[in-house]
């Protein structure tokens, strides 16, 4: 327990002292009808899917219709494939007590890991036999896939572009909303040509062009899991997954007893 604590005051300090005047311009202009620049969404929520409250959540993926979910924490990090309608766990790999499991992501059958402090990224086939192993610098926060390359993020407001086969950093993607840095990006996924991020200890989730780096648009998601269910455990929004095949779109949090099913509409709309 005492590591958990940790862990989260560490990264609620960092955000206090990391967050921009930018996202305190997103906190704002959630009542407003239009920035004018950056397009903003709401939610809807359309399922309630049984989630595991022990569950750290670190990264979340659909693959070959199977929901995969790397947990976190010291002595409790896994890498999990879920059955969504009941949350009960069909296949699990447990990680060493040593390490502390972040962001994970599929690509090609194969399956990638993240580590936050170990410089460690964990490769796996789809049976989580371990494969091989890449070393980073920096920590470790979130991971996804563009289908070709591996999109990684670090706590900062940079994305890494890192080719599948060893790791190396192709380019690099410096996140801005309307000209200002957004850092502590978190969990990540990428839905239709776009980069949705957690932005951690907050309620949004920033949708940004791959291309040039810009917020194009911000998902407000607030009191999505309601008061009744929050626990002393209960930790932030983190979790993102989108099953291509059906075009639904599931967010979760850290120690959160419900996985939604969500529907995003532009506010006006």
């Amino acid at each position: 327990m005492t590591k958990i604590l940790k862990k989260t005051h560490f990264r609620r300090r960092l955000a206090v002292l990391l967050i921009p005047a930018a996202l305190w311009v997103i906190a704002g202009c959630g009542n407003s009808r239009s920035s004018g620049r950056v397009k903003q969404y709401i939610y809807r929520i359309e399922n309630r899917y049984p989630h595991d409250r022990q569950a750290y959540t670190q990264g979340l993926f659909f693959h070959r219709g199977r929901l995969y979910e790397s947990t976190g924490q010291y002595g409790l990090s896994s890498f999990r494939k879920i059955d969504l309608s009941t949350g009960d766990i069909v296949g699990n790999y447990t990680l060493p007590a040593s390490v502390f499991a972040e962001g994970a992501c599929v690509l090609n059958d194969t399956l990638y890991q993240l580590s936050w402090m170990e410089h460690t990224c964990f490769v796996y086939d789809t049976a989580f036999r371990r494969i091989g192993e890449f070393h980073y610098d920096g920590e470790g926060w979130g991971l996804t896939t563009d289908g070709e390359h591996l999109i990684m993020s670090d706590g900062s407001s940079v994305l890494k572009i890192l080719h599948p086969a060893d790791f190396s950093e192709q380019r690099y993607i410096h996140v801005t909303y309307e000209g200002k840095a957004i850092p502590l990006l978190n969990e990540l996924e990428y839905i239709d040509g776009e980069i949705w991020a957690n932005v951690y200890t907050s309620d949004y989730i920033v949708r940004i062009n791959p291309a040039s780096g810009k917020v194009t648009g911000v998902v407000f998601m607030q009191n999505l899991l309601p008061q009744e269910l929050r626990t002393a455990r209960t930790d932030v929004l983190n979790g993102i997954a989108y099953d291509a095949a059906t075009k639904k779109i599931f967010v979760t949090g850290k120690n959160w007893p419900t996985l939604y099913e969500i529907r995003v509409v532009a506010i006006g709309d």
